[in-house]
């Protein structure tokens, strides 16, 4: 939804006698202009309220004659109403009037839990309920009580579109010239915003700005800046880790009835496909035995459709307050829509979303999943969803069923031609010449692990050769594979079932 939209869908709320509009934003500056630009037809005074300032009557557009007449001649800040911080007595006030006129409380939530202000409030929305004035309710997490949330319409403002991102970056632009050089050409501002979407636009401004004034002047070259920055800002806020195209040098031995497949899909993000009413990717399941790749695939796949990697870290859902969990899991699925087209790369999907043995978690885990699956389905943005899994039996069936992602993969464990390739992936990276080993007994000697397992035995056999000052070689490499128990051997029992249950369900990834 555009910000034109959202103005459009805010004046339809106001004028179909929502009396009640809450907000969930730290973005006050956005709220503002919505507003303001909102009432700009409706002709509504705006009063903000603050616990630090109490109500005042708001500037608001140019355009709008309520202009502040409580404000001193000369002054840039409006004056607040006497005796009205505490916000019953801001809301008693906001009673009292009579006029049509929106009301903006910020940071209200953590009053609500004094029942003399709730009472106040849901006075103040059942009288507006009448009169077509509204109050808006701001803050970054709110929870309210049930007998408010009933009488509330929840308004979703997105993170910053392109368009409000690329006039951010010119008015940062237009602010620094004279101190530094501009070098970037005004098409090529797209591929900064490009770089921005999924930030806020205070964000925007300062990344930059820091970006040009670092060096003294702006070029295309501060894309990879930004994107830094940007990796910061969302590992900061903590519900998803941030790895764009530039940043991610995976690469995935084997796998190649997963890579065919992948060729196939990634036309459906084309225009092509869009043009014939196709529905994009919707994503895929991997299942298999813990270190065969699953993991790297998701970052491969990302690496080579050239899309920007989101990894959701399940455990930084959860929160001891009810309701907050399910809050946190739409943020991160709004915020990955913002940066489409992207992955959004769910690791280990049954621990979060899988079906509990108990009622420990109250339930959240099921209620979790059921959001999932309701997004899965109805999801408008190009965002592809890779979810790994190693314990099928705690899968929860509706999830395996056809339809739900367009394929669902089994990793087994890596034959002789993808050990040869893991083998020789993980020597180059380490800066060893394949050819110095005898890479036949190399395979020979790793059949039965994983991925993960091979590369390990090779760090291990590195940091021998550094302790006994030696080069690594191949009888190194192998004595380190022979003090290595996979996990093919010390869980085969388990890797048996896998294999019994994926062998008709799913397609391998071979």
């Amino acid at each position: 939804m555009t910000f034109a939209s959202s103005v459009r869908l805010f004046q339809t709320l106001v004028m179909s006698f929502h009396s009640a509009i809450v907000i969930e934003t730290g973005e006050e500056e956005r709220v503002r202009t919505l507003i303001n630009k909102g009432i700009n037809e409706l002709q509504m005074a705006v009063f903000e309220w603050s616990v630090a300032q109490g109500l005042t009557r708001s500037a608001g557009n140019v355009q709008n004659r309520w202009a502040s007449e409580y404000a001193p001649p000369g002054s840039q800040k409006p004056q607040a109403l006497e005796e009205t911080t505490d916000p019953v007595d801001a809301l008693k006030h906001i009673e009292t009037l009579q006029f049509q006129a929106i009301y903006w409380l910020k940071d209200l939530g953590p009053h609500l839990q004094d029942e003399t202000v709730r009472r106040q409030l849901r006075e103040v929305i059942q009288q507006f309920a009448h009169n077509r004035s509204a109050l808006v309710i701001t803050g970054h997490s709110l929870t309210l009580p049930p007998e408010i949330a009933q009488d509330v319409v929840y308004f979703d403002l997105k993170l910053p579109e392109p368009d409000e991102l690329y006039k951010a970056v010119t008015e940062v632009v237009r602010s620094l010239k004279g101190r530094i050089s501009i070098e970037v050409k005004p098409e090529e501002i797209n591929g900064l915003v490009q770089a921005m979407r999924g930030m806020t636009l205070q964000q925007a401004r300062k990344v930059i700005a820091f970006a040009a004034l670092e060096d003294g002047k702006l070029t295309r070259e501060d894309v990879k800046r930004v994107l830094q920055r940007k990796v910061q800002v969302l590992h900061e806020e903590g519900l998803l880790d941030y790895i764009p195209p530039e940043m991610n040098p995976s690469q995935l031995g084997g796998f190649d009835g997963l890579k065919q497949w992948l060729k196939r899909a990634r036309v459906g993000f084309s225009a092509q496909a869009k043009a014939f009413n196709l529905p994009a990717p919707r994503g895929i399941l991997i299942v298999g035995i813990q270190g065969c790749g699953k993991s790297l695939a998701a970052k491969t796949i990302a690496r080579e459709w050239q899309m920007p990697l989101l990894k959701l870290d399940a455990g930084k859902l959860y929160d001891k307050f009810i309701g907050e969990s399910e809050k946190n899991f739409r943020r991160a699925v709004t915020l990955a829509e913002t940066m489409s087209p992207a992955i959004l790369w769910i690791d280990e999907i049954e621990k979060s979303m899988g079906q509990s043995t108990s009622d420990a978690d109250g339930g959240l885990s099921r209620r979790l999943f059921g959001y999932f699956l309701t997004w899965l389905q109805e999801k408008s943005e190009d965002v592809f969803v890779v979810a790994t899994a190693n314990d099928l039996s705690r899968i929860p069936p509706e999830l395996l069923r056809k339809g739900r992602f367009d394929e669902i993969f089994f990793v087994d464990l890596p034959d002789e031609t993808e050990r040869a390739a893991i083998l020789q992936i993980h020597l180059m990276r380490r800066k060893q010449d394949p050819k110095r080993f005898e890479l036949a007994a190399l395979v020979q000697a790793t059949d039965g692990f994983s991925g993960a397992e091979i590369e390990q035995v090779i760090i291990v056999a590195l940091y021998c050769a550094i302790h006994e000052n030696r080069p690594v070689d191949t009888e190194l490499i192998i004595a380190a594979v022979r003090a290595t128990v996979p996990l093919s051997i010390s869980r085969r029992e388990d890797l048996h079932t896998l294999r019994l249950m994926a062998q008709e369900r799913f397609v391998g990834v071979k």
